[in-house]
């Protein structure tokens, strides 16, 4: 599974919801969070990936179609997937501990499937997922097809997530990560699925979730602190674009900025710990790059085009495709039903 960008779950204010008071809102979703998801979890039993009769993986694929036609269909959502552009170049550190990462959990895998122990493969598994140029190619198509609209970012999808939601174009960004909040989106929806659990690598075992809704106005309220303060506070926590200083935790990085306001008032010996890059942290947050650029408009199903695309090229079976077709006919029939009487919720 990919990080969690900045850990603020200790001082985090959120609204438990389930999913039907979300029916009817629109977001921007983060995609590389949610198909790393997919990478990582729809996996067989010994921890293999979904893949097609050519050996290329379809994890992503089932996951996305799947979870998205139901969360159109069953819940009059609107979604528009946002997908990562070019990282800042602070982030590269960032991206190779990753990919570390990655390489040593491939290597735990490989020996744990020569022993036959397989909760220890698909343990280790869960944490080597890839997406390829292919991947997203094929991510992209499928979301034309189903007539779900997608954007691609410059920079860093939840920046452009959040961009959209502070324009109204959407209801809330949703993402898994806290990241969403420091880049300026007026409501974070974290969890937004459809099978209510998450498999923790590290434990060996699954924890039940539900939606969960963050407003930055009132996040921030309840804190006594600005946006500017959050930013400051997340860079002495550690951020995707810096390693946080050791011994400061989101509590007492909160305690430093109710006290002194911002990292350059902040006493010598701790001032001297933070990275000679934090105004450059900051303006990622605060200046993120991003397009103006980009439609949320939901399309019509190409059905000939996606059985030809998932049965004839990537193996799915015709009786499951069916199954999509269903649901974002269902979902277009409601959206014509809701365009004739007026209302819905989004934004």
């Amino acid at each position: 599974m990919v990080p969690l960008g900045v850990l603020l779950t200790p001082i985090i204010a959120k609204k438990t919801l389930s999913l039907d008071d979300l029916k009817g809102r629109s977001f921007a979703v983060d995609g590389f969070n949610v198909l790393h998801q997919f990478l990582a979890l729809i996996r067989a039993r010994d921890g293999t990936p979904l893949m097609d009769s050519e050996g290329r993986v379809t994890s992503h694929l089932v996951g996305l179609a799947f979870r998205t036609t139901r969360l159109v269909s069953d819940y009059g959502m609107k979604l528009v997937i946002v997908f990562d552009g070019r990282p800042p170049e602070l982030k590269q550190r960032e991206v190779e501990k990753r990919r570390e990462a990655k390489r040593k959990a491939e290597e735990e895998y490989r020996e744990a499937v020569s022993r036959g122990d397989y909760a220890k493969a698909y343990s280790k598994a869960v944490m080597t997922g890839r997406l390829t140029r292919e991947g997203l190619d094929d991510t992209k198509r499928l979301l034309t097809l189903l007539g779900i609209p997608w954007v691609q970012a410059p920079g860093e999808g939840e920046a452009q997530a959040a961009y959209m939601a502070s324009r109204g174009d959407v209801w809330a960004a949703n993402s898994r990560d806290y990241d969403s909040l420091l880049f300026g989106t007026p409501r974070l929806l974290r969890y937004l699925t459809i099978s209510g659990e998450e498999w923790l690598p590290s434990k060996g075992r699954a924890r039940r979730l539900e939606p969960e809704l963050i407003e930055l106005e009132g996040f921030l309220s309840e804190l006594g602190i600005t946006r500017e303060q959050l930013i400051d506070l997340s860079i002495l926590v550690g951020t995707d674009f810096n390693e946080g200083i050791k011994g400061i935790g989101p509590k007492t990085a909160l305690k430093l900025m109710r006290r002194h306001g911002s990292i350059e008032e902040l006493p010598e010996e701790t001032l001297a710990k933070v990275p000679d890059t934090y105004q450059v942290i900051r303006d990622i947050y605060l200046d993120p790059e991003i397009t103006e650029i980009y439609d949320v408009e939901t399309r019509e199903l190409d059905e000939e085009g996606l059985v030809g695309f998932l049965c004839g090229e990537r193996s799915f079976s015709p009786r499951r495709v069916e199954t999509l077709v269903k649901r974002m006919r269902a979902a277009s029939s409601q959206r014509s039903l809701t365009d004739y009487i007026g209302g819905g919720r989004n934004a």
